[in-house]
């Protein structure tokens, strides 16, 4: 940089006052014509990784799967005071279903749990998984068992609860839908996400056989969050 183009054509000015004004003036030209060109490549890097994620995702648009509990029958549901066990036998159909276009979903492991008054009921592992659900496909898991007898320590309150649930012949149940799953963008497979918890609340009519129709109204469960949580499973 010219003396001239720093203090604007001015050069009668002493010379040592010159030279500093100089350097400084120099100095601050450098810093601002090196900020850029240092940037440049990280800058570039970054706006291209931003740009292929958006048009990743507007190519993909995944949306979340649908889960919904769509039959329950309930044939035994005893709970004995004396020695604190609880009976039951509840049979379920889940339906799951893959709204996405060009995304599918691998289910690695899948798992239900049946609580009530927040009392773990019982737990099943499905034989189903792994299987692979493919583009607006729609999945049924029929007569997933849950049976068995459990021991169960209800306080006043839950007993109670329990009594009125039994007058009404209906009860609260609580089933939630473990996963580890993959997703499948086209040709690329995902890492195992999971475990994903999600929340089915039923009201479950008692039916006196599995064949009748037990009044039990389809219900969606409710924090689909399938592609959220790497699972630190390790990879099967």
């Amino acid at each position: 940089m010219e003396l001239s183009t720093c203090f604007g054509g001015h050069n009668n000015v002493p010379s040592t006052y010159l030279i500093r004004q100089y350097l400084i003036c120099n100095s601050i030209w450098y810093h601002f014509s090196c900020f850029p060109r240092c940037l440049y490549f990280p800058c570039n890097a970054l706006l291209c990784l931003v740009l292929t994620m958006c048009i990743f995702w507007l190519i993909f648009l995944p949306k979340k799967p649908q889960f919904t509990v769509s039959n329950a029958s309930l044939t035994q549901f005893n709970f004995t005071n004396s020695d604190n066990s609880l009976d039951y036998n509840l049979a379920l159909n889940i339906t799951i279903r893959n709204p996405n276009k060009r995304v599918g979903t691998y289910y690695r492991h899948i798992q239900v749990f049946a609580n009530y008054r927040k009392k773990r009921c019982a737990n099943v592992t499905l034989p189903w998984a792994p299987f692979y659900q493919g583009h607006k496909n729609t999945t049924i898991l029929n007569h997933v068992l849950v049976e068995g007898q459990q021991l169960a320590v209800f306080g006043e309150r839950d007993l109670s609860q329990f009594n009125l649930d039994t007058a009404a012949g209906v009860y609260s149940i609580d089933v939630k839908i473990s996963l580890r799953v993959r997703a499948r963008f086209g040709k690329i497979k995902t890492p195992d996400y999971g475990p994903s918890n999600i929340n089915c609340n039923l009201k479950v009519p008692l039916s006196l056989s599995e064949t009748l129709p037990s009044g039990f109204n389809a219900t969606k469960c409710r924090n689909v969050h399938v592609l959220t949580n790497p699972s630190d499973y390790a990879r099967i």
